[in-house]
């Protein structure tokens, strides 16, 4: 669970958030909708820490995120997987590396170790065999499914997915709102998705937050909405 209290941040005069509280539940899909400019991408990135907000409390569990130091700060970063807008692979790398790339940086652990935790992240949003592939080969929602796979490498009890259906067709959009919710469920995430996206709204929305020029202006799942005027 990820608690926002009175979250305030800006930017010059500009203030793009304005007293957010919301609460994230854990093993549910949390979903940040609202326009383009209407401070939802800036509120996920106060959640992370990548912004300092200038009011308000971030909890991690009951762990005072905000008030954290740096050091403090890693050890919960440790605990955050992320899905980048795009995918955000290395082009460099293939897939096997690619997924294996938090485990190196972040664990402890040995060759044959991190490829086995590699084989069965791939072989979770199915993409058995595509280790030696290279990101240029494949396709955009194969990239999506490397990237989940990535981001779930270091068994993470909170996942922020940033726009993940940005540039897919439908049906595959589809497909990777449907595999981010299995595993959301699958091991009790706290899952974050930001997004503008009304399919993915209707479809795996557990619990949404609604922002509106920096404001909360609306909370509650998927059959709420539709019944909102």
């Amino acid at each position: 669970m990820i608690e926002a209290r009175n979250i305030s941040k800006s930017f010059g005069d500009k203030q793009v958030l304005k007293n957010i509280s919301f609460t994230f539940e854990k093993g549910k899909t949390n979903l940040i909708i609202g326009e383009s400019g209407s401070g939802k991408t800036v509120l996920m990135k106060c959640l992370v820490g990548l912004y300092e907000i200038d009011a308000g409390q971030v909890f991690y569990d009951n762990r005072q995120f905000s008030k954290m130091s740096f050091a403090e700060m890693k050890h919960i970063r440790q605990e955050i997987g992320m899905l980048f807008q795009g995918g955000a692979l290395f082009d460099s790398m293939n897939v096997e590396e690619n997924v294996m790339f938090p485990l190196t940086m972040f664990a402890k652990m040995k060759p044959e170790e991190k490829l086995e935790r590699a084989n069965f992240c791939l072989s979770r949003v199915n993409l058995v065999n595509s280790n030696k592939v290279m990101p240029s080969e494949l396709s955009g929602g194969m990239k999506k499914r490397v990237a989940i796979a990535r981001a779930i490498a270091m068994n993470p009890k909170y996942l922020f997915c940033d726009e993940p259906n940005s540039g897919l067709d439908p049906h595959t959009a589809n497909v990777i709102d449907n595999l981010i919710s299995e595993i959301t469920q699958e091991y009790d995430i706290t899952t974050v998705i930001n997004t503008h996206d009304m399919n993915s709204v209707i479809e795996i929305g557990d619990n949404i937050a609604f922002i509106n020029h920096g404001e909360l202006w609306w909370s509650g799942d998927k059959t709420q909405i539709l019944h909102t005027g």
